[in-house]
C-alpha cells in the first residue's frame, strides 16, 4: 500500500508543464471530439466533390463555351473551386477550436493546469494547423487528380508538373491552413462561437463584396490587400491586373494571421477566464 502510494505521489511530481506536454493534451481534446473530425471530413468532401461537379459540367458544356471563357480555362483552378466552400468549413472549426472550451468551461480547466496560459493557444494552433494542413493537402491532391481525370476526356487536362500547377496545388493547403488559424485567434479574440464565425464569414465573404462596391481606383489599392484576396494570389495560375504575387500575397495573408494571433495571446493573457 505504501509503495503504492510513494509511486503516485513521485509521478505527480514529475509533471511539469512543458509545451511537449501541452500539445499533447491538446491533441487528445481534439482528436476525442467527433465534431472534429466531421468538419474535416465536410471540408474535404466539399474540396473533392464540388471540384468534381465543375469539372464534370465544364466538359459537357466545352463546345459550347465563348472563345473568351475557353481562353481564361485553367483546368488546375478548376479542378479545385470546392476551397471556397471548405475553407468556410474550416474557418468553423478553427472558432470551434476555442469558443467550444468557453462554452462548457473546460476552458478554466485547461488554464489552471497551464497557468501561463499562452502555451494552451500555441498548442491549439499547432495541433489544428497541422492537422488541417494534412487533411487539405491531401484533399487537394484527390481533388487535383480526380477532376483531371474527368477533364480528359476532352482532352483539358493538365499534370503537376505543368508551370505553376503543383504551387497552386499544394498552395491551397496552405491558404485554407492560414485561413484555420486566422479563425483560432478570432476565437480567443471574441470567445463567443456565434460571433466568431460571423467574423471569419465577414473577413472572408463580406469584405471582398464591400470593396467591389468603392470607386475602381479605391478597389485597386485595397481589395488585393483584403486577408482573402491576398492569400488567394498563391492559388491562381495568371494573376489578375493590381493582384499580389503569389508569394507575396501569401505573406500578407500570413502577417495578418501572425498579428491576429499576437493580439488573441495578449487578450487571453489579460482576460479572466
Amino acid at each position: 500500500m505504501s509503495t503504492t502510494t510513494t509511486y503516485v505521489s513521485n509521478r505527480a511530481g514529475d509533471g511539469k508543464v512543458t509545451l511537449p506536454r501541452v500539445v499533447t493534451s491538446e491533441w487528445i481534446k481534439f482528436r476525442s471530439l467527433r465534431s472534429s473530425w466531421i468538419t474535416l471530413a465536410v471540408a474535404a468532401a466539399l474540396t473533392i466533390g464540388f471540384g468534381a461537379l465543375f469539372c464534370w459540367a465544364t466538359m459537357n458544356r466545352w463546345d459550347h463555351l465563348p472563345a473568351d471563357e475557353r481562353a481564361a480555362f485553367t483546368p488546375a483552378e478548376h479542378s479545385l473551386r470546392g476551397f471556397y466552400l471548405a475553407q468556410m468549413a474550416i474557418g468553423v472549426l478553427g472558432v470551434l477550436v476555442v469558443t467550444g472550451e468557453y462554452s462548457t468551461g473546460m476552458i478554466r480547466a485547461s488554464l489552471s493546469a497551464v497557468p501561463k496560459r499562452l502555451p494552451v493557444l500555441w498548442a491549439k494552433a499547432l495541433v489544428f494547423g497541422t492537422v488541417t494542413w494534412v487533411v487539405a493537402t491531401v484533399s487537394c491532391l484527390v481533388a487535383f487528380f480526380v477532376g483531371q481525370s474527368i477533364l480528359a476526356g476532352k482532352h483539358l487536362d493538365t499534370t503537376l508538373s505543368a508551370p505553376g500547377v503543383t504551387r497552386v496545388v499544394l498552395g491551397m493547403g496552405l491558404y485554407l491552413t492560414a485561413i484555420g488559424l486566422l479563425a483560432v485567434a478570432l476565437g480567443t479574440l471574441i470567445r463567443n462561437t456565434a460571433g466568431g464565425i460571423a467574423s471569419v464569414f465577414g473577413v472572408l465573404l463580406v469584405l471582398p463584396v464591400l470593396s467591389e462596391a468603392l470607386p475602381s481606383s479605391w478597389q485597386q489599392h485595397i481589395s488585393p490587400y483584403l486577408p482573402s484576396n491576398a492569400g488567394q494570389a498563391l492559388v491562381h495560375i495568371t494573376q489578375e491586373p493590381h493582384s499580389m504575387a503569389p508569394w507575396a500575397g501569401f505573406g500578407l495573408l500570413c502577417g495578418y494571421v501572425a498579428v491576429a494571433l499576437v493580439a488573441a495571446a495578449a487578450v487571453l493573457k489579460r482576460r479572466d477566464a
